[in-house]
């Protein structure tokens, strides 16, 4: 190998690796991306299922005893005031 072959040996091999360094960030953004599209559709399809095995309370939604006597007593201090 002559010094002229050796020159631009050097010159595609620094020109690949800046081109690498360039491709590089790209790869890992791609790469990472679908990692956490896979990890929430693998989310979705467990929450999914998770869903199909629980059974709806029967029981209707009424406020505690504690909620109706907070609730008088807010409207008798606004009636008082």
């Amino acid at each position: 190998m002559t010094g002229d072959q050796t020159e631009a040996l050097i010159g595609m091999l620094v020109t690949f690796g800046l081109l690498v360094l360039m491709v590089l960030p790209s790869v890992i953004g791609i790469v990472r991306e679908k990692r956490v599209d896979r990890q929430l559709r693998e989310a979705q399809e467990s929450e999914g299922a998770r869903k199909e095995t629980q059974k709806s309370s029967s029981r209707s939604t009424v406020p505690s005893t504690a909620t109706w006597y907070a609730e008088g007593r807010r409207s008798k201090k606004l009636v008082n005031s």
